[in-house]
């Protein structure tokens, strides 16, 4: 079976572990390195590239669609909330750390970095959560491969870079940086998790469901209704992070949205029940839209469409 991929050493580590798993169920595979608009244009924000965010996603699925390769490897965070239903995510693989990490030259920390600090990032959510948490820092695009941005910072362009902290885990890097609270940044929905996607009715399919983690299932799809009502989807500064309780009776749930500077913030944080989570998850996501979510995430799409230079890219790695 033929495994699909972004060519990005990140992509390929992701693409690699699958390929391990399905080695390990006496499945053979070859990985095949699709290259997407999304690497070709890195000098410029993704919502300036056609297709916008998703784009990654959409043209794998373009390659599967044609027959040319049987297994799509993603990060989840990436894929839109609308799917064809023709090509199912088979498996969703165990999350690994969902929440961000402040990587600095000496160690800083967030709270220590003097004012005018410049941070990187290549997130419209971490630019308006940096904006509301640290005002007078300031924040500037930053896009490439992970080398690529840890070479900026060491290099002194930035004082700070924000990035994943799985990223750095499926890599095998171990470095060190202060993991950022969720209470103050909401991760994006997905984010940690890696999904495999396949054509429905396949062998393909079949092999690859032997991969899901249920947990990882469960929290990541609530993620998502959290926020499916907002329209906008990833081109908006959201957050969404769901976790089962340790006791398994109940779901701590976090969604926001936010304004692209930072200053406005309608915000979730509740536990919902694990039987009956999906339709209580339904029903917040509906409160997030009254209490102004909507309202805030179709004004950051009308000022990225006024600006095409907006504050910042869409890529949350």
């Amino acid at each position: 079976m033929i495994i699909g991929t972004r060519g990005s050493q990140l992509a390929l580590a992701q693409a690699e572990n699958v390929t391990r798993l399905l080695k390990a169920q006496g499945v053979e595979t070859s990985i095949k390195i699709i290259k997407t608009s999304g690497d070709r244009f890195t000098d410029r924000p993704l919502h300036a590239i056609s297709g916008g965010v998703g784009a990654f996603v959409r043209e794998l699925d373009d390659v599967m669609l044609a027959g040319e390769i049987d297994i799509a490897v993603h990060s989840m965070k990436d894929m839109p909330t609308i799917r064809p239903p023709t090509l199912p995510t088979a498996a969703v693989l165990k999350r690994d750390t969902p929440f961000d990490i402040l990587l600095t030259y000496d160690g800083t920390t967030l709270d220590e970095l003097p004012e005018q600090s410049i941070i990187g990032t290549s997130s419209l959510r971490r630019t308006a959560q940096i904006k509301r948490y640290r005002p007078d820092l300031i924040t500037q695009s930053l896009r490439g491969n992970v080398n690529t941005r840890l070479k900026k910072l060491k290099k002194g362009q930035y004082d700070g870079i924000l990035l994943a902290k799985a990223g750095l885990e499926r890599l095998g890097w171990e470095l060190e940086g202060e993991i950022l609270s969720p209470d103050f940044f909401c991760p994006s929905p997905n984010q940690g998790t890696v999904a495999v996607v396949t054509r429905a009715g396949t062998e393909a399919e079949t092999a690859v469901s032997k991969l899901d983690h249920t947990d990882s299932r469960i929290v990541t799809e609530i993620e998502r209704i959290l926020i499916s009502e907002l329209g906008g989807g990833c081109t908006t500064p959201v957050g969404s992070y769901a976790e089962i309780t340790s006791d398994r009776k109940e779901i701590h749930v976090r969604a926001e949205v936010l304004s692209l500077d930072g200053e406005e913030t309608v915000r979730i944080d509740e536990f919902i029940p694990m039987v009956g989570g999906i339709e209580k998850a339904r029903e917040l996501g509906k409160r997030l839209v009254q209490m102004g979510g909507k309202r805030l995430a179709e004004e950051a799409l009308l000022q990225l469409s006024e600006n095409s230079c907006g504050p910042d890219n869409l890529n949350d790695s």
